[in-house]
């Protein structure tokens, strides 16, 4: 069941790349108290998810934190090590939380995983955005096939 508007967010670990290696981040550190977006995407240094996904939140993260968000979080089904080098590689700094969902547990938690084996991937997450208030979910941009429309950093704009 995919999760929606009003859920909850499940309990999940994340894992950051930071100066001393990769480190745990748990989804209740992550959204208690706090207004997170989130933006999830197939994969790190892909096509679409490098060169329009990541860098559209970092070109907007001053306005959509100036809209009272707190953490504007990437995830991907990669490791750690990769999103911390995708990171760099895109100039992120610390406008955007690169978070690593290397198993796909929070995507299948949410019911937002995409299967991919067919191509060689594995299993992904779909492309989406989502405003995460206090740990439930007040907006949800789930992208319908191979588009990119409604995840984008300039459609949680107009959603805050």
């Amino acid at each position: 069941m995919t999760i929606k508007v009003g859920d909850k967010i499940p309990e999940a670990t994340f894992m950051q790349m930071t100066e001393s290696g990769p480190e745990p981040v748990s989804s209740s550190d992550l959204f208690s108290g706090k207004k997170v977006v989130v933006f999830a995407l197939p994969g790190a240094f892909t096509p679409t998810c490098s060169a329009q996904h990541l860098p559209g939140f970092v070109q907007h993260a001053d306005e959509i934190r100036a809209k009272g968000v707190d953490t504007i979080a990437c995830l991907s089904v990669n490791d750690a090590f990769v999103m911390g080098a995708w990171g760099k590689d895109q100039n992120v700094g610390e406008k955007v939380m690169m978070l690593a969902d290397g198993s796909a547990d929070f995507a299948k938690a949410v019911g937002l995983e995409l299967d991919l084996v067919a191509r060689g991937m594995g299993v992904r997450s779909q492309r989406y955005s989502m405003i995460v208030d206090d740990g439930v979910v007040t907006d949800l941009n789930v992208e319908q096939g191979p588009s990119f429309e409604v995840s984008n950093a300039e459609t949680i704009l107009a959603h805050l």
